[in-house]
């Protein structure tokens, strides 16, 4: 005959002691769970840069320019292009479509066919130094002229057959801007004329060249 009581007595003691390994297993789990749950948080935060403090960057007016135009971005001693999204909200429309879609000015309604002043140009985009006061003259065009470069290494010639002619296309090195063209009808010693829309250049005064970092070109203007 079965002694029921103690049949019972063991069940009871086999059920306590599967439903306490069941216990543990479960939490367990749900420890592994919050573990990975917080594993996988950190990495995350550790894997995204944190976020970098917004420049403060100083302002210079460009003369026909809506708005301001910043510093020359220089790194490792090279000027860059801002991104083009950028460019459409730092340039006019005119200096848009001209430095970036090989677009024309109006001659005799820029900023520069007849400035006088000393100082520099340089690219509207990008700042590098294209232009010297010193090599400008007035070739009666409407547009601003130079017998040549300050910094020859700035300029890239490239052929042009729009519009049915053929051109010598004049760019700049780092920014790839829309120059203007270049042609062989200039004054002595050169017999160059490099013919420029304002839209692509920015004008420094003498003055203000060594605040705005182009101090070595001082000595352009200190024979004159």
């Amino acid at each position: 005959m079965v002694d029921t009581d103690c049949l019972h007595s063991r069940l009871d003691r086999v059920r306590s002691k599967y439903m306490k390994k069941i216990t543990i297993t479960a939490a367990a789990a749900i420890l592994l769970v919050v573990l990975t749950a917080l594993s996988s948080a950190m990495g995350k935060q550790e894997s995204e840069p944190a976020a970098k403090p917004a420049m403060e960057q100083s302002m210079s007016m460009t003369p026909g320019s809506a708005i301001a135009v910043p510093p020359p971005e220089v790194m490792d001693g090279e000027y860059k292009k801002p991104s083009d999204s950028e460019l459409k909200q730092r340039l006019t429309e005119l200096q848009y479509q001209v430095t970036q879609h090989e677009g024309t000015e109006r001659a005799f309604s820029n900023p520069y066919w007849d400035n006088k002043k000393d100082g520099i140009y340089v690219d509207i985009v990008s700042g590098e130094p294209l232009f010297s006061s010193t090599d400008k003259y007035k070739s009666g065009t409407g547009w601003p002229s130079f017998i040549r470069p300050i910094e020859e290494g700035n300029i890239v010639s490239v052929s042009d057959k729009s519009f049915g002619m053929v051109r010598t296309e004049v760019r700049s090195l780092y920014a790839d801007s829309h120059l203007g063209h270049l042609f062989n009808d200039g004054p002595e010693p050169t017999g160059l004329r490099y013919c420029i829309n304002s839209a692509s250049l920015r004008f420094i005064a003498v003055d203000d060249l060594e605040e705005e970092g182009y101090g070595q070109y001082l000595s352009l203007f200190e024979m004159k």
